[in-house]
């Protein structure tokens, strides 16, 4: 602090209630093909309803990748997931050409100042999905509603009739609603026009033809289809109006054409009422008012990618501004939406590498999903890379479904991992786990790393990190009908020496994961689950809070202070039975003076870790009736 020259009080404040902080040992990791959702950008997800609503359900070709990232969301509520770029990938559009827009950054970088050129409209992520979305844009007055006349040949028209001649059908579309001025009120739904003659049904039931008789020149009013979702006929917004603006008011409506989105057919998925044009329009909250900004911050469904081609200053500022009236209905398909291919390795790579870096991507569970040797051995990179996450590992699928021969299943698994590298850093179990999809109405092989990796999650919640993840208290399988594999004890004798948890059912028990060895090959306390992840939780919380000791000086104070912030930590741990002793060394004799020169501070830390029960033996003596127990014990 800085010397007073003159008398004063100067207070100060000096906190020495440093602890360590709770660090997260849950949170799943996972990259895959999915049908829909934003390409190479974590999402986090917290339920499986999340799940379908961001990246779709499940078909006969990504059935795996999303049950992986299901099993997982069933033990725990903390998933992000990154959709990995695959060839062939393409967002629905207004025209046809090839397009995807991989998420909202790759959006405002490349498209949103109208780059596309696909039109005026494009699905909000890539994927066939998007095939099924309608946009209906009223965008002036004349378009909302307009007065016509009917004529006949000869005869006023007769109730039930349904084809309708007007003496000028310009103007009319399909789906517009129209009434004839009838005593009722009555409307009736456009369903197809030629020349002059419009077909109706009556709305909004969809059935029949009019309901009284109408005479032979009677008026008609039309209106657009989804006139009775918005407020009025678009015109001049306040805003505009106070700048000397006008006419910059469109009516945006989003529709799922096909049913395959909301499961109705033609339901109404989205209304944007009265927004702007004018690139600087405002609500009268004060919130955006533009169109295009509008969509982008709040439909789930289209990005905006073009104005229409007629209005031709559209997206000017609104000052002294009439902007351009369109009087022509805009209803548009989207097309030439497309899923792609299978993501291959490299680009699965790609999408892993998204949870590569720790300061700031906060993960701890990766899971492979479907897997083969290379992908495990990437991912197994980004574990080491990062040391603060787990990989867990299924074997391929051809090496245990559809195996009837356990021996030949057995041996299949132990050379499929015999060719993965050893590491600490990862899981192996035995196989596919046989699940009801709800969403298709069929039951499917999974692979079981998403369930591990939700046992070790859940094992969190329950206990703790440090706490092994298998056998009948906390390793049992949810949603598993069979497996695909089910070893007996010898094959699980196998299993195990070759690095490999087996999942097993047992009669009147479930099916339990069996096994919490980890991938390391050699004899080690590093070679079980519980004991690497107490060395993740100690590594990662005593790190984070021996950043505060950065910059600050090398001498007894602040080894002190590092000690007294350690220590009570490890005693915490202790006490939750992770570790049984512990010693931190913070001292004059590993913080020498050449270590203190070099700007350098060191701390050891010594932990016994507590080891988790994996054999038990019995024994049973019988003695003679006469001999006193005292006498035999030990023997």
């Amino acid at each position: 602090m800085a010397f007073q020259v003159s008398p004063g009080v100067l207070v100060k404040e000096k906190d020495l209630t440093n602890v360590i902080p709770a660090v997260a040992t849950s949170i799943g990791a996972y990259a895959g093909d999915f049908t829909k959702g934003p390409v190479d950008e974590i999402v986090t997800i917290t339920s499986e309803k999340q799940l379908v609503a961001t990246f779709g359900k499940p078909n006969s070709d990504n059935f795996e990748h999303f049950f992986s990232a299901a099993s997982f969301l069933s033990y725990s509520n903390n998933l992000r997931i990154v959709r990995a770029t695959n060839t062939g990938l393409l967002n629905a559009t207004a025209e046809t050409g090839g397009l995807l827009v991989k998420n909202t950054d790759d959006y405002q970088t490349n498209f949103q100042d109208g780059q596309g050129t696909v039109g005026l409209w494009a699905a909000r992520t890539g994927g066939a999905w998007g095939n099924g979305l309608k946009i209906s844009m009223c965008p002036s007055a004349s378009v909302y509603e307009e007065l016509a006349k009917t004529t006949v040949a000869s005869s006023d028209l007769a109730v039930a009739d349904t084809t309708i001649t007007l003496a000028d059908a310009t103007g009319f579309n399909v789906g517009d609603i129209v009434n004839f001025g009838e005593d009722g009120g009555y409307e009736y739904r456009v369903t197809s026009i030629s020349t002059n003659d419009i077909t109706i049904v009556r709305h909004p039931s969809g059935v029949g033809g009019l309901h009284t008789a109408v005479a032979n020149g009677a008026s008609v009013r039309r209106r657009w289809r989804y006139y009775d979702l918005v407020s009025a006929a678009p015109g001049t917004s306040a805003y505009a109006s106070e700048r000397n603006g006008s006419n910059d008011e469109i009516h945006i409506v989003v529709i799922d054409e096909d049913g395959d989105i909301s499961g109705a057919l033609g339901s109404v998925l989205e209304v944007y009422d009265a927004v702007s044009v004018a690139s600087d329009a405002k609500t009268p909250q004060g919130d955006t008012n533009y169109y295009r900004d509008v969509i982008f911050a709040r439909s789930e469904y289209i990005y905006w990618m073009d104005h229409h081609a007629s209005g031709t200053n559209w997206g000017s500022a609104v000052l002294n501004t009439t902007f351009t009236s369109v009087t022509t209905l805009s209803d548009i398909s989207l097309t030439n939406g497309a899923n792609g291919t299978t993501a291959t390795i490299g680009q699965m790579k790609t999408a892993y590498e998204k949870f590569q870096d720790t300061e700031s991507v906060d993960v701890n569970l990766i899971i492979a999903g479907p897997c083969s040797s290379a992908h495990i051995d990437n991912l197994i990179t980004v574990a080491e890379e990062r040391k603060d996450a787990m990989v867990f590992a299924s074997p391929e699928r051809s090496d245990v479904v559809n195996v009837t021969n356990t021996n030949t299943a057995t041996s299949n698994v132990v050379s499929f991992f015999n060719n993965i590298r050893s590491s600490s850093y990862v899981v192996f179990d035995s196989g596919y786990k046989y699940t009801y999809d709800k969403y298709n109405d069929v039951f499917r092989y999974v692979p079981l790393n998403g369930d591990i990796a939700g046992l070790c999650a859940r094992t969190d919640l329950v206990a703790d990190s440090w706490f092994s993840p298998a056998g009948l208290n906390r390793g049992n399988i949810r949603g598993a009908v069979k497996l695909a594999f089910n070893p007996n004890k010898i094959e699980r004798d196998q299993l195990y020496r070759a690095r490999i948890n087996p999942v097993v059912s047992f009669p009147g028990q479930g099916t339990v994961l069996f096994g919490d060895k980890t991938g390391l090959s050699k004899a080690s306390a590093f070679d079980r689950i519980n004991v690497r992840r107490l060395f993740i939780v100690l590594e990662k919380a005593i790190s984070t809070a021996s950043k505060f000791q950065l910059f600050e000086f090398n001498d007894e104070f602040t080894r002190a202070q590092f000690r007294n912030i350690a220590e009570p930590f490890l005693r915490d741990v202790q006490g939750r039975r992770g570790i049984t002793d512990f010693l931190v060394v913070c001292d004059e004799t590993n913080n020498t003076g050449d270590v203190i020169d070099r700007n350098e501070f060191r701390a050891d830390i010594y932990v016994k870790p507590a080891r988790s029960i994996n054999f038990i033996t019995l024994t049973f003596v019988a003695t003679r009736t006469g001999v006193a127990f005292e006498e035999v014990v030990g023997a």
